[in-house]
């Protein structure tokens, strides 16, 4: 069979890895560069992701894919610091001092969330899809532990939208990232950059004889006997990677409506450590973005020369006005470095960065396959109830597998 992929994010090529075995597949990338949220920057003689990533302890469906793909002598494992930003200060809360000294909350509140980290892997999600997460927090934890811990949480993930967001997204977040010591979160990272991944997937499908086109949005879908045409390619069989909404549009199909929001992500080279250490640190106090990520807080800086650091901002609906001006000036101002201190910075903005977990959206998960067209993605049950590089692998190898599926089924 001819396979028609749209989309060179993880999940497409992951698809396109797996059916590259017995098919021709074909994959459609609207950008320069394969890899969706996973690309990277060359900067001098390294390589930086456009937006921040690590993985967790329990990625099991990555860790064999970096395994076939020879590239488990790269996988590091590092403590991911954590903190806040509140009233000019930052506080680190990653040791039991730390977080005992932490003035926002009481040592009451405090002992509530250590409980609720304790728990959070026991709650039931889907009995928690249609409730708010702030009603949830607000009901069993308090206002105090709201406005202080968790909406800063919600709001560096969700921007505007962080009312919206169900309680089934924050507990399986907690969940995740409960893999905790006393100096912080265990965390993985390939020495070198996912980009490894990313050309290893590439020429892994290049290999098996398959075509990988960059700088090649899809303008056209149309249904040509029992077949399709992707901007006039034959196919037998086609995977959208992309929002299902986006596919409706260019294929003229009725396609579920998801909910998802843009991002804008500011990377700098700096000079110095402008986080204290911190690696994540969370936005209490108003500012053009949510959150600041001190990758090299993360991995180690001998690795880079200079310290990285990601601002973090979500939007919905258009590119706020003059965002990557504002978060450049915000930043230096409010964390004290002056012009001289930022080496180089990039801005990357995607309108469709993911989709926002809204209350109800388990019900909105699209089937594997619509109107005869293949989907799969960031809005997959797979990656539901918080997305992640583990999540759409699994959702790149599940479509796959129903496609051989269906394959068999017409031989026989």
């Amino acid at each position: 069979m001819k396979i028609g992929i749209i989309g060179g994010g993880l999940t497409g090529l992951v698809a396109a890895h797996a059916l590259g075995r017995e098919h021709e597949v074909e994959i459609f990338e609207k950008m320069p560069v394969l890899g969706g949220c996973l690309s990277s920057y060359q900067i001098n003689d390294y390589w930086i992701e456009q937006y921040y990533h690590h993985c967790f302890s329990d990625d099991h469906h990555l860790f064999s894919l970096i395994k076939d793909l020879g590239l488990s002598d790269r996988l590091e494992w590092h403590n991911g610091t954590t903190g806040y930003f509140s009233r000019n200060t930052i506080y680190p809360l990653n040791t039991p001092m730390q977080i005992l000294r932490y003035p926002e909350l009481s040592l009451i509140d405090k002992a509530k969330l250590a409980k609720l980290t304790l728990h959070a892997k026991k709650i039931d999600l889907l009995a928690l899809d249609e409730i708010p997460a702030e009603t949830y927090i607000r009901t069993h934890l308090g206002d105090r532990l709201y406005t202080s811990f968790f909406e800063p949480l919600l709001k560096s993930k969700f921007g505007d939208r962080r009312g919206d967001v169900s309680a089934a997204w924050l507990i399986s977040r907690i969940a995740i990232r409960s893999n905790r010591g006393v100096s912080g979160e265990s965390l993985g990272y390939i020495r070198g950059g996912f980009h490894l991944l990313i050309d290893a997937l590439q020429q892994d499908i290049q290999a098996k004889g398959g075509r990988t086109n960059t700088h090649c949005p899809v303008t056209t879908i149309s249904q040509k006997g029992s077949g399709w045409e992707v901007n006039g390619t034959a196919c037998d069989a086609v995977v959208s990677t992309i929002p299902p909404q986006e596919l409706g549009r260019l294929a003229n199909l009725p396609m579920p409506e998801i909910p998802y929001q843009g991002a804008a992500c500011m990377t700098l080279g700096l000079e110095q450590d402008a986080c204290e250490g911190v690696y994540w640190l969370n936005m209490k106090d108003e500012a053009p973005y949510g959150a600041v990520v001190s990758h090299t807080n993360f991995m180690p800086l001998n690795q880079y020369g200079e310290h990285i650091v990601y601002l973090a901002s979500y939007f919905a609906g258009g590119v706020p006005a003059a965002i990557d001006k504002r978060m450049l000036a915000d930043f230096q101002a409010r964390f004290h470095v002056p012009d001289t201190g930022i080496h180089w910075h990039r801005m990357a903005v995607d309108p469709w960065a993911g989709p926002v977990y809204t209350t109800g959206y388990r019900s909105l998960i699209p089937a594997y396959e619509k109107h005869g067209i293949f989907i799969a993605g960031m809005f997959s049950f797979e990656n539901y109830p918080e997305r992640s590089m583990e999540g759409s692998i699994r959702a790149g190898i599940e479509v796959a597998y129903r496609i051989n599926e269906r394959s068999r089924d017409d031989r026989t």
